[in-house]
């Protein structure tokens, strides 16, 4: 049986959630596609999906092989594209981002993006959980941070600061912070999925917070600054509307931490898609005409 086939059956059907789907998709019968990805499971002689009657869900095994198969299908789509000297883009691209920088940022430029490359169709995957590149089969991740991992390469597509805010009612029931040691004394809002964990970190160093409120969204801790819960840490564009308005209050300024990267990160070793290579240039030109995301130390101090 043509191998080729039951891989992209098996590859179909864990990005269109089922076997219907990825049948519809590919002009063939449910049943095949069934026993297309059971021959694959056999010849391999793993399990590579659960099934239940709502849904697949990919085994650890089926998570390292799903990968490699989209490594494979993506490189033979490329080189296709590349024999056939086609100049637009194809295919599917996925995009790993997070929440915020996402909603804020990303999406707004997707409309332009997808007119741009009428070819090409987007999985942007929205999200502050990490995603392994090399295992996941996403071709693209944005990050903010520095890069650690060095099976991964980087381009720097913006900058950001990170600020302390409070609103004013809060300020002016419990006082205004003077050094960040203060703060441990503060109902501070806990990002639950920030990379340092509890630990904000300034200028001089790290310091650990506590409060009231843990979330693990942007927007609720947004959303509870705004409304006086306590004292919140984050991007400065996370905060740009209450602090415009007048609502929001920085504190602690002088004490800001090194401005925080904003990149883009691909598998090193892996051949980089016409598409992801296009995605790259448009985002990187479109975060550079954004002043939010091109911080600087001379123009905050400014």
């Amino acid at each position: 049986m043509d191998r080729f086939l039951l891989m992209t059956c098996f590859a179909r059907a864990v990005e269109t959630g089922s076997f219907s789907a990825a049948a519809r998709d590919m002009g063939l019968g449910q049943p095949n596609v069934s026993r297309y990805v059971a021959a694959l499971e056999d010849h391999l002689q793993t399990r590579l999906l659960l099934r239940t009657t709502r849904r697949l869900a990919l085994t650890p095994e089926g998570e390292r092989y799903y990968a490699e198969v989209r490594r494979i299908l993506d490189a033979v789509t490329e080189s296709e594209s590349s024999l056939r000297n086609e100049a637009q883009p194809t295919g599917l691209l996925r995009v790993a981002c997070p929440t915020a920088l996402a909603h804020a940022f990303v999406l707004p430029q997707v409309p332009n993006f997808l007119s741009r490359y009428p070819g090409l169709a987007l999985d942007l995957q929205i999200g502050d959980r990490y995603v392994n590149l090399v295992d996941e089969g996403a071709e693209l991740a944005i990050r903010i941070g520095h890069l650690e991992d060095s099976a991964l390469r980087a381009r720097r597509i913006g900058q950001f600061e990170r600020v302390c805010v409070a609103s004013a009612t809060y300020l002016a029931r419990h006082g205004v912070p003077r050094e960040p040691d203060d703060l441990r004394a503060h109902d501070c809002i806990v990002y639950t999925l920030l990379s340092s964990g509890s630990m904000w970190r300034f200028r001089d160093g790290e310091v650990p917070v506590s409060g009231r409120l843990r979330v693990n969204s942007p927007q609720a801790v947004q959303e509870a600054v705004n409304a006086g819960v306590g004292i919140a840490y984050g991007p400065r564009w996370l905060f740009d509307q209450g602090l415009g308005s007048g609502n929001l209050q920085l504190v602690l300024t002088g004490h800001e931490a090194p401005l925080v990267p904003i990149q883009i990160l691909y598998v090193a070793n892996r051949l980089l898609p016409k598409r992801a290579i296009a995605f790259m240039e448009f985002i990187a030109q479109a975060f550079s005409t954004i002043e939010l995301l091109n911080a600087s130390r001379a123009s905050i101090a400014a």
